[in-house]
């Protein structure tokens, strides 16, 4: 079942150290320290919007939220778990680094009805870790993810293509050791450079060049197979939109609706392999699920104009009976 998330951003509190990637304040267009009152406010919200409590998460995003001052933590999760009680919600969830987690902090979230924790793993590649100046290994993403998993959370992990002294490869690599760790679930994020940042600093100096949107689409592609054969499922593809992201950009793979594009890539590449071998001279149907044929027909009808370019004459129509990713072909002249 899929869940929405009442979210409240703690912007780069508790964080040890800068990040080559981060600015909170372009990330989540935020920098004010979210309050009690700010959980109550966003509760309130989601309450008078007729949310569905029972498939709805309080959500704390933004920063290393066990690694900020314990009182400050104690009195977000004491609003979140009041809250959580008298409407029934699914849970609460967090977000916080693979370094900040121990048997203590574990026994804290419980006690204050956590039940799922996200690790900003980012790569699995300890080189490209301190690169990126992450302060943390690959085996501690493991040993975290292991503990959580022994405590009974749902565990979810990040990771990020793209990075400073990364590759395809090295993130296809870490895309499979993260499969390794069976998380529930995984948010992808591919680079974004932006002002005040290490990567800014590089990429303005010509020392750094992000993949570009196609680039990234492609392999992104990649990676949302990858995870979702395996039952894994990508909760998150792309950076959120926000004003102050798109003004503080500098570089990289920022797109308001990424993965949709990510989505388009894969039926263009079903599509293809379906008409592979095909007569050319005829003229073909292709069938995708209804619900999917905006995507499968690509912004701007660009998969429909790729396939025009392959040389094959097609009409992208819809069908209910079609499961996702799934497409058929039919020839009609």
């Amino acid at each position: 079942m899929r869940r929405a998330n009442i979210s409240i951003f703690v912007p780069h509190k508790g964080c040890p150290n800068d990040c080559s990637f981060c600015n909170q304040r372009a990330i989540s267009g935020q920098t004010v320290p979210a309050t009690e009152k700010d959980v109550a406010d966003a509760v309130k919200t989601a309450i008078n919007h007729n949310i569905e409590p029972k498939s709805t998460e309080i959500a704390f995003f933004g920063g290393s939220f066990t690694a900020i001052e314990r009182g400050y933590m104690l009195s977000l999760l004491t609003a979140a778990k009041h809250f959580s009680d008298i409407y029934g919600f699914a849970g609460i969830r967090i977000s916080t680094r693979p370094d900040c987690i121990d048997r203590e902090i574990l026994d804290i979230l419980k006690n204050y009805g956590v039940t799922a924790i996200e690790l900003g793993a980012q790569s699995m590649d300890d080189s490209v870790l301190l690169h990126n100046h992450r302060g943390h290994t690959a085996g501690q993403v493991c040993e975290s993810s292991a503990l959580i998993r022994e405590y009974g959370f749902s565990l979810g992990l990040q990771m990020m293509t793209g990075l400073y002294k990364s590759s395809f490869e090295k993130d296809r690599l870490t895309a499979m050791r993260i499969i390794d760790l069976h998380p529930d679930t995984v948010r992808i994020y591919p680079t974004v450079v932006l002002k005040n940042t290490y990567l800014g600093e590089l990429y303005l100096k010509g020392e750094y060049t992000p993949p570009n949107a196609e680039e990234s689409v492609s392999l992104c592609a990649e990676l949302l197979q990858m995870f979702e054969n395996e039952g894994i499922r990508v909760i998150k593809l792309g950076l959120h939109s926000s004003e102050t992201l798109e003004a503080d950009m500098l570089g990289g793979a920022y797109h308001p609706a990424f993965r949709e594009l990510c989505e388009g890539h894969i039926y263009l590449q079903k599509m293809r392999e379906a008409l592979k071998n095909r007569n050319k001279e005829c003229e073909y149907d292709i069938f995708v699920p209804e619900k999917a044929l905006s995507k499968a027909k690509g912004q701007n009808k660009r998969n429909e104009k790729a396939l025009k370019n392959d040389g094959f004459y097609c009409k992208i129509k819809g069908k209910n009976s079609l499961q996702d990713f799934e497409v058929e072909v039919a020839q009609t002249v």
